[in-house]
Order: structure tokens, then C-alpha cells, then sequence
């Protein structure tokens, strides 16, 4: 948990530090977004890379050396823009690595919790660590403001890189069992571990309602939100009260998961999901600022429930051996969510307005939620206990 809080308090200050190095280095829009896809296209390359090497190694080591390879290159990158050689390929290149060390922290921290933690507190336990994550989310772009605009970007980045340090160094004391491997190579593990994730239907139908309310939480939120702001609202401050009271709702949705310990773990993680579709609608229909910012609280309180019911659920209905696999399956779906959204909203843009848009949006959430729990395989995973768990 203490390495988790270190790298998260960095990472939160990292977005706002690497726009200001591009913008540093006099790009503009163009090279932001490159720079943004660079670093998201080998998570979803190498996902299942390490998703296969988590259930082949050491989850630990793993661990470690992600965080060190991140380490790596944020110092690197720290370096450069604070020495005037920064350039945009070179920031790219930073973040494709640092992008491809997060494809092998992933899979690998979802299975090594459930070899760390007895089962009867896996929920407890996921939401101690989406705690602290949470928790600097509030604060953590703020003090990453500062510290950029007394500092500059290159401090905050070398902080991240020092925070991604510090995360090493403790899981250094973390030993973790090598999971049991099936016999075969990797490509036999690839195809077994495709099987096992269409066989279970709870999981790639969850994969699949996931992507879609995905892409249209990221297109009605993310991108089309903050110009909406702008045009019916008083602009970036208006919606940084919004953004903060996302976080604020994250956080209050972790403590609620401390508290409450719902039976139907996989339904109360996809009807939860199912409020994302709040904001997007208060939005659309010009509320005034007060309803849209109790939908961005309750949007992010639900967010956090789901994600906290859906892992304890993934834990303790996939075997141990096969985490690693199923995550990086799960996680390649989602995050393909992330291009499709942005794209699909840009070509909308030019026949819709932002108030269709938005409205498509939230459709979209609301359906893919309903549709999800319309699949009766999904009731059956619920939570077990040393009296329910099958012999």
C-alpha cells in the first residue's frame, strides 16, 4: 500500500507536467496528442505480453521492475526538458516506455493482491489501495500546478520519476511464488487463456458493455465536457470544480466499499458503472452547476464502487493462475475504448450538436449498463465465502 501511495502522488501530478513540457518546447495541440497516443498505444499493445508473463513469473518482480523502468523514464525525460533538449519525439519516446512498463504493472498487480490477501478481505483490501490513488487525485493536480508554474515541468516529472523509485524500492520486500504454469509455451498459454476467458460469459460480456461505456464516458466527459463548459459555464473554472468533484465522489465511493460488502458483487459493479451516464446528461440538458456537480460526485462515487466490486469479483472467480491473462484480455478491451471513443465523437461532432452528442452518450452508458445486466451468467458471480466457495 505505501508503494502504491508513492507512485500514485507522483502520477497524479504527471498529466498537467508532461502538457506543459510539449507546451514548453513550443508545441501546441498536435504534438500534445501524439505524445497522449504514443503513451497509450503500447498499454494496449503489450498487454497481453504481460498479462502472459504474469502468470508465468514472479508477480513481484514484476512489479519491481515495471516501477523501475518507469523510474527510468521519467528521469530521463525530467533531464531533457530541464536541460532545453526536449523535443516531442523524445517525450513520445518517454512515454512509450513508460507506457509499456504500465502494460506489465497491470496485469500483474490484479493477480498479486489476490496471492497476498486472504479472500474473505479481498474487497477491503482493493479499496485500501484505490485509497491513497484517490485521495491525491484531489489534491494532486493542484500541487502539480504549483509546482510547474514555480518550477516548471521538469521538477514535477523528476518527482514522479523519484515517487517511481520509491515504489521499487519497497516492493523489493515483496516475494511472491512463481503462479503455477500449465506446460506448453506461450503462444499454448495465449490460446488457453482465450479459451478460458470466452468460455466464462460474465467476462468478455462484462468486456464488451465495458468498452462501449467506456468510449462514451471518455467522448461525453472528457472531451466534449470541458467545451461545454466553456460555452454554457464559466469555462476552465467552472470545470475544474467539476473534475474536482469527480474526485471527491472516487473517494467517497472507496470508503463506502470499506463499509458495505454487497453479495451480488459482478450485477452492483455494472449497475453502479451505470451512473457514469449522470454527467453527461446534466450537461446536455445546460443544469445549472450545482446538479452537474452532484452528478460528477455521484458518477465518481459509482465509479469507484464498480471498480472495487467488479476486481474483488475478478479475484475470487478467476483462478489464481490465470489473472494475469484474463486482466490483459479485459484491459485490452477497455482500453481500446479510449482511440474509439475520441474518434467516433469527432466524426459526430460534424453532423450533431454537443447536446446530441452528450445525449448519445449517456444513452449509451445507460444501454450498455442494461444490456449487461441482462445477461443471467453475471448473477451468478457472487461473493464467496469459505461456506459458499466450491469444493
Amino acid at each position: 500500500m505505501a508503494a502504491n501511495l508513492i507512485s500514485a502522488t507522483g502520477s497524479a501530478m504527471a498529466p498537467l507536467a508532461l502538457a506543459y513540457a510539449v507546451l514548453e518546447e513550443g508545441g501546441g495541440a498536435g504534438p500534445l496528442g501524439l505524445v497522449l497516443a504514443v503513451g497509450t498505444v503500447p498499454t494496449i499493445l503489450f498487454l497481453l505480453m504481460g498479462g502472459l508473463f504474469a502468470d508465468r513469473l514472479s508477480r513481484s518482480r514484476m512489479l519491481f521492475l515495471g516501477n523501475l523502468t518507469a523510474a527510468g523514464a521519467q528521469g530521463v525525460l525530467a533531464v531533457t526538458v530541464a536541460t532545453g533538449h526536449a523535443t516531442t519525439a523524445s517525450i513520445a519516446v518517454c512515454g512509450f516506455v513508460s507506457g509499456t512498463a504500465a502494460a506489465f504493472i497491470v496485469p500483474a498487480a490484479q493477480g498479486a493482491v489476490a496471492q497476498i490477501v486472504p479472500e474473505e478481505h479481498l474487497q477491503r483490501a482493493n479499496a485500501l489501495l484505490r485509497l491513497p490513488g484517490n485521495a491525491v487525485k484531489v489534491l494532486g493536480p493542484v500541487a502539480g500546478g504549483f509546482v510547474v508554474a514555480m518550477s516548471g515541468a521538469s521538477w514535477a516529472l523528476a518527482f514522479d520519476a523519484c515517487t517511481f523509485a520509491g515504489a521499487a524500492v519497497l516492493l523489493l520486500g515483496l516475494r511472491l511464488a512463481v503462479p503455477p504454469a500449465a506446460a506448453g509455451g506461450v503462444l499454448a498459454d495465449l490460446r488457453a487463456g482465450w479459451t478460458g476467458f470466452w468460455s466464462r460469459t460474465w467476462l468478455w460480456t462484462y468486456t464488451a458493455a465495458g468498452t462501449v461505456l467506456v468510449a462514451a464516458w471518455l467522448a461525453g466527459f472528457q472531451l466534449l465536457g470541458p467545451l461545454v463548459a466553456a460555452h454554457r459555464y464559466a469555462g476552465a473554472r467552472d470545470w475544474g470544480l467539476v473534475q474536482a468533484a469527480f474526485s471527491c465522489g472516487l473517494l467517497a465511493g472507496t470508503l463506502v466499499c470499506l463499509r458495505w460488502k454487497p453479495y451480488r458483487l459482478l450485477a452492483v459493479a455494472v449497475a453502479a458503472g451505470g451512473v457514469l451516464a449522470l454527467p453527461p446528461a446534466a450537461l446536455a440538458w445546460g443544469l445549472p452547476l450545482p446538479f452537474v456537480l452532484a452528478a460528477a460526485f455521484l458518477a465518481g462515487a459509482g465509479l469507484d464502487v464498480a471498480v472495487v466490486a467488479w476486481t474483488t469479483a475478478f479475484q475470487q472467480h478467476v483462478p489464481s493462475a490465470e489473472q494475469g491473462r484474463m486482466s490483459a484480455f479485459n484491459g485490452v478491451g477497455e482500453r481500446l475504448a479510449i482511440p474509439l471513443g475520441y474518434l467516433v465523437t469527432a466524426l459526430a461532432a460534424r453532423a450533431w450538436s454537443s447536446r446530441g452528442a452528450l445525449l448519445a452518450c449517456a444513452a449509451l452508458i445507460v444501454a450498455a449498463t442494461a444490456l449487461n445486466l441482462c445477461v443471467p451468467d453475471l448473477h451468478r458471480v457472487n461473493r464467496l465465502t469459505r461456506d459458499t466457495r466450491p469444493a
